[in-house]
């Protein structure tokens, strides 16, 4: 009973993030230009905690990364060291301040894949009972039974392309058990060169809201290295397939890769942005990574730009 109380508590929780989120969303900002930046946590422990994160104010959605292993009866979070103990009280910390929280799969292991429709199924099945509401018993919670996250970020880098269209279409049909209105957001995080062969069937079920396109570790469609016209070329390819999703400027926070791929914060507010932004499609900005921003404060001059 008290199990029920909390998931209760946790569901109303979400349904007030939700109902925010919608009149933000309504609210007389021009379309294209939403103030929306994304960020992702959970690769280096010296980043800080999910509360420090949204307590900046530097970003209104935080995509916890990975869910690392899945597809074959396993299930395993890496949060590079972050203690689980916490990370719940933190998510629903975050929700009372408006940041949408997403929990994103895949990343760069080889832990996961999907062999077959039914393990698209059993994937989607433990996330709705583990992180997205579902109210099973004996179903183990990862960041508390009163903590739920808002949706599934597909980071798919990694193994074959099968049966994510499964997946995203397993985990929309739980949106007939969530009665709010925004309901369990999908969105993909995806190599910039289009299309994304991992995603692209997923991407044509038209479910995912937001596309998270990587303008980074491709010198081909990299800022620094393959200028405007290069990240236009590949942007106004993914708005032509994509024209009902919000589509964000993946940007990485800090050049530690030794790959130069920082775009500088007057190329970023003069040329960069203003393109994009006269898109219909732009949604908004997406950082890589936490950690990296924490060394530069780059999300800092981003949130008053995107």
């Amino acid at each position: 009973m008290a199990s029920q109380r909390r998931r209760s508590s946790a569901t109303a929780a979400f349904l007030l993030l939700s109902l925010l989120l919608l009149l933000q969303s309504a609210a007389a900002i021009p379309q294209g230009k939403r103030q929306n930046v994304a960020v992702f946590w959970g690769r280096n422990k010296a980043e800080g905690s999910l509360s420090s994160i949204c307590d900046s104010g530097d970003y209104n959605i935080v995509i916890i990364s990975f869910l690392s292993v899945f597809g074959h009866g396993k299930y395993w979070l890496d949060l590079s060291g972050h203690d689980l103990r916490h990370v719940g009280a933190d998510i629903r910390h975050c929700q009372s301040k408006g940041v949408y929280m997403l929990l994103s799969i895949g990343g760069d292991g080889d832990g996961y894949s999907l062999p077959s429709s039914k393990s698209a199924a059993d994937v989607a099945e433990n996330l709705y009972y583990s992180v997205l509401g579902g109210d099973r018993p004996g179903a183990f919670h990862p960041f508390g039974d009163d903590t739920i996250v808002n949706g599934v970020d597909f980071f798919i880098d990694n193994g074959p392309a099968d049966h994510y269209d499964d997946l995203a279409n397993r985990i929309n049909d739980y949106n007939q058990n969530i009665h709010d209105p925004i309901g369990i957001m999908l969105t993909a995080t995806v190599r910039c060169s289009y299309p994304d062969p991992r995603m692209k069937a997923a991407l044509d079920t038209k479910l995912f809201r937001r596309i998270h396109v990587r303008f980074y570790d491709d010198a081909t469609c990299s800022y620094n290295h393959a200028g405007l016209a290069g990240v236009m070329a590949q942007w106004n390819r993914w708005s032509a397939a994509y024209p009902d999703g919000q589509i964000f400027l993946g940007l990485v926070a800090a050049n530690v890769t030794g790959k130069n791929d920082m775009v500088a914060v007057g190329e970023l507010r003069d040329k960069l942005l203003p393109a994009v932004q006269k898109t219909d499609t732009y949604g908004g900005v997406m950082l890589w990574n936490s950690y990296y921003d924490s060394l530069t404060h780059y999300g800092r001059y981003v949130k008053d730009l995107a």
